[in-house]
């Protein structure tokens, strides 16, 4: 698969499935919207995403820097300071990520609402 145009996530081994399903994964749209603002330090980054163990952020990031999405900086000070920030790669996914974010805020309640209301149906049935 050497040219762009020979890629698709709908043909089972390709590697572009891969990365989309990396870009749904729980923690990515996260750590990429809160990059967005600049470099952050780990403690910065997982206080800003909350709730994200720190083996399960270093993984994220790591896996994110493997990728090319994400940069890794160690600063050789006391104590030794490491900042995380979005590759020129990782910067052309904020759009779409934005529009993600966005769109998930708004029809959150209408989620909500129809979430409650299979499971309400859903309830019936199996009484």
């Amino acid at each position: 698969m050497d040219s762009h145009e020979s890629f698709n996530v709908f043909v089972q081994n390709c590697p572009s499935r891969e990365i989309m399903q990396r870009l749904g994964d729980k923690w990515t749209p996260l750590v990429l919207l809160a990059l967005a603002e600049g470099p952050q330090r780990f403690s910065v980054l997982r206080s800003r995403i909350g709730s994200v163990t720190p083996k399960v952020l270093t993984s994220t990031l790591r896996t994110l820097e493997r990728d090319g999405l994400v940069k890794r900086t160690v600063f050789a000070q006391v104590p030794v300071r490491v900042d995380y920030e979005l590759t020129d790669v990782g910067l052309s996914l904020l759009d779409p990520m934005e529009i993600l974010r966005r769109w998930s805020e708004q029809h959150a309640a209408k989620v909500l609402k129809a979430r409650d209301e299979f499971d309400a149906r859903d309830d019936l049935i199996r009484s």
